[in-house]
């Protein structure tokens, strides 16, 4: 089933639903601490909160996506993290997922971004353009699940590092 769903950026009063559709689409995830609304508002209060969607049905926020911008070896650059991406429950595998993804890449392509990371699964990414790719490394993680997609010149080399809320929320 496709679900058809408005595509919007998140307003100021849309944070507390956020958080209770984040919650809900990570609270049975095998790899969650649960910390996932935690980090969307700290990257909102830090004001790096780059791109932020909710996708909406029936006049309900359905679902929402984040993305902020990553360091490569320490340095700032125009790549960003897609993270996290999150649907409710009950509206997951109809499609509000891929309408975030592919709302939020053009977003941030529209911004000038040269690339995205994310830690997922690589066969669901993939349909997104993202793959595994050696020469980006995040520390502790398994590198066939650190995917990135290049929009623009080359793919960097070296050490990515999220903003400190990914960090805080570990």
């Amino acid at each position: 089933m496709f679900l058809e769903v408005t595509v919007r950026p998140e307003n100021p009063s849309n944070s507390e639903v956020i958080s209770r559709v984040i919650s809900s689409a990570f609270k049975n995830h095998l790899h969650s601490n649960q910390k996932e609304p935690d980090i969307v508002s700290q990257l909102r209060d830090s004001s790096v909160l780059t791109v932020s969607l909710v996708a909406v049905y029936e006049g309900k926020v359905i679902g929402h996506i984040a993305f902020s911008p990553v360091k490569i070896n320490s340095n700032e650059c125009f790549w960003y993290g897609l993270a996290p991406v999150s649907v409710s429950p009950e509206y997951q595998k109809s499609g509000v997922g891929s309408q975030l993804i592919n709302t939020g890449i053009d977003a941030i392509k529209a911004q000038g971004a040269e690339g995205c990371v994310l830690l997922g699964e690589p066969e669901y990414y993939k349909r997104f353009g993202f793959e595994a790719v050696s020469s980006l490394v995040l520390e502790g993680v398994p590198p066939e699940y650190f995917l990135a997609s290049r929009f623009k010149n080359n793919i960097p080399e070296g050490k990515v590092e999220y903003h400190q809320a990914f960090a805080d929320n570990s």
